[in-house]
């Protein structure tokens, strides 16, 4: 397998935890996403991905974009160990969760949502920032309340679920110096993101370790 992703990007995050997570190794190709002329833009990655997002997974002849497509196919070629659970509302659960954090919080805060926001709208730094904290911050309000429930250190049940993988980057992210978004409000879910810090699969995920970190720049 091919993962083309970048380190910063919190849906590449996503995957890299899921393929920590079940051991499959595979060839890490980093696309740097930049505020401005990134690989994302350019060719040959256009033409290989005509979403120009990342990550985007190979397996032989297969290509699949999209990090929860992604997740839902290592799901089905490598079912051990489970990324859902076995019984129908639960898996419903954990899909609802997923969905959530990667289609209505953290597209608002995507590169080029911010990207438009400075160029059409005349959004400066700080204005951006506001943007992504308020925007963190509803979401985080409501996935707090659905979270309650949780007594274990996952956002469901007793193991990793395709909804840990999307939660762990978003708080990683909210926590990060360009947006610094005071956790207090949210305890459960701070409570989660720390013990999911402390797995393997999650630590082999983070962005500082990744072999393109050095990259790592303020867009």
């Amino acid at each position: 397998m091919q993962l083309y992703n970048f380190h910063a990007s919190s849906a590449s995050f996503r995957v890299r935890i899921a393929l920590a997570w079940k051991g499959i190794s595979y060839e890490y190709v980093p696309v740097t996403l930049r505020f401005r002329d990134g690989d994302q833009l350019a060719e040959p990655y256009r033409s290989q991905n005509p979403q120009q997002l990342v990550p985007l997974l190979r397996d032989g002849a297969v290509a699949v974009a999209q990090s929860l497509a992604i997740l839902e196919y290592l799901e089905e070629v490598r079912p051990q160990p489970p990324l859902l659970p076995r019984a129908p509302a639960e898996r419903a659960r954990v899909r609802s969760l997923a969905c959530f954090i990667a289609c209505e919080i953290q597209p608002l805060g995507n590169l080029r949502v911010e990207r438009y926001l400075h160029d059409q709208l005349g959004a400066d730094r700080d204005t951006t920032r506001s943007w992504r904290r308020h925007w963190i911050g509803v979401g985080f309000t409501a996935l707090e309340t659905l979270l309650r429930g949780a007594d274990s250190g996952y956002c469901h049940g007793s193991h990793l679920t395709i909804a840990d993988c999307c939660l762990v980057p978003q708080v990683y992210n909210a926590l990060r110096p360009q947006t610094a978004l005071d956790l207090a409000p949210f305890p459960t879910i701070l409570r989660i993101y720390e013990s999911l810090l402390a797995l393997p699969a999650v630590q082999a995920a983070l962005p500082a370790h990744q072999p393109d970190a050095a990259d790592l720049k303020e867009h």
